[in-house]
């Protein structure tokens, strides 16, 4: 039986979007003059990006997933595989290089970041094969658990390979690992078994920290802010060897942190806020909501957490009550890859985790983030209207 496409999600996720685009007008006043570009720059460009991604999840949410699920999710996977395997040899004219990773490709004007739409599409990618694959054996010993996992373990190697070294992005492979783990246990696979892989991933990114001399410095300007509160709890002797100069503090951080405290409980008021004046760099991108902190206040930030917490009930509650074991799946990896990316963004920009470079979905500025992710919120829109919701 076919019911209409979930209302209330795609309600939620207008008004989070009109949130950015107001707060993005309001937080790229200094940006505008560093740029050089006219007044309403970022402003026209975010008003773009969420127009189209209105418009793109209430396309998706009219189409019968049973027929379209499945080709888009394929042609986001492999599509967007392919283009990241070939980033690197592209030239110059048609990819955007940062500090030597091409992570953005340029496409009519505008440059994409094809590993935003990899997501989606791997973990559609996930929820296809989990649920032919991978099922709960009562009894089934862990080196059978391991065997199943392999060729996905092998896969996500390539695929940490693609984004955290090629293109030098650890964030968003932690997200996917966490999110791969997550769905693999409702897939079928043991707890016992989610905990090892816990364990090996972490082990993972912990050797991928070490192995790049940036990733070190930025795990140290993490600890020279965490050090004070995590260290009273050690004895003294213990805490002096663990501690680390306070001249390493990173800049950002500290104007994050000074924002947020600037902000008070009600906020500077809209446009108000002096942080992002020069010294909170890109707070219309990753720092957004500092910025958001220091002129919506406390307020601000508990209403836009709140909204947030109200799609995750929608997406997760579709995926409970979707029949089709491939559609539950998906929709739980899309709950969780916005919910993972939230969390590590608001912890990073609180100093509780080191920063990832992770935007905050449909809040930060950006075309790539906001689009591959309305794809996904359509997709889920799609699947909606086979589940039983009340």
């Amino acid at each position: 039986m076919t019911h209409s496409a979930d209302r209330r999600l795609f309600t939620y996720v207008s008004i989070l979007i009109t949130t950015a685009i107001i707060f993005v007008y309001s937080m790229s006043e200094y940006v505008v003059l560093l740029d050089k570009v006219r007044d309403l720059h970022f402003f026209t460009r975010e008003l773009f990006y969420g127009l189209s991604a209105i418009f793109i999840m209430w396309t998706l949410a009219q189409l019968d997933p049973d027929k379209w699920i499945k080709p888009l999710g394929f042609t986001l996977f492999f599509g967007s595989t392919l283009v990241m395997i070939a980033m690197p040899f592209l030239p110059d004219s048609l990819v955007h290089a940062v500090g030597g990773a091409k992570r953005w490709i340029k496409v009519f004007g505008f440059s994409l970041a094809p590993v935003e739409f990899f997501k989606i599409g791997f973990v559609w990618f996930l929820a296809w094969s989990f649920s032919r694959k991978i099922e709960h054996k009562p009894g089934s010993r862990l080196k059978d658990e391991a065997m199943a996992f392999l060729p996905y373990g092998v896969m996500f190697l390539v695929v940490m390979f693609m984004i955290a070294f090629i293109q030098n992005d650890l964030g968003q492979v932690m997200v996917l690992g966490m999110t791969m783990i997550v769905m693999l246990t409702f897939a079928g696979s043991s707890m016992r078994f989610f905990f090892t892989m816990f364990v090996a991933i972490v082990i993972a990114g912990v050797l991928f920290i070490i192995s790049k001399s940036h990733r070190i410095e930025r795990v140290k300007s993490w600890w020279a802010i965490a050090q004070d509160s995590v260290l009273s709890l050690f004895p003294q002797h213990i805490a002096q060897k663990l501690r680390v100069p306070i001249d390493v503090v990173p800049y950002q951080i500290g104007h994050s942190l000074n924002a947020i405290h600037h902000g008070g409980v009600f906020g500077t008021g809209l446009a108000n806020g002096g942080f992002k004046l020069g010294f909170l760099s890109d707070v219309h991108t990753d720092f957004i909501l500092a910025g958001i902190a220091e002129e919506a206040g406390y307020v601000g930030v508990f209403a836009i957490v709140v909204l947030f917490l109200f799609i995750l009930q929608r997406i997760f509650k579709i995926a409970n009550r979707t029949p089709n074991k491939t559609f539950s799946l998906f929709t739980l990896g899309i709950g969780l890859i916005l919910g993972f990316s939230f969390l590590l963004n608001s912890y990073g920009i609180s100093g509780i985790t080191p920063i990832k470079g992770i935007a905050v979905p449909f809040l930060s500025y950006g075309g790539s983030s906001m689009l591959a992710s309305a794809i996904g919120i359509g997709m889920v829109l799609m699947i909606s209207k086979k589940a039983k919701l009340s």
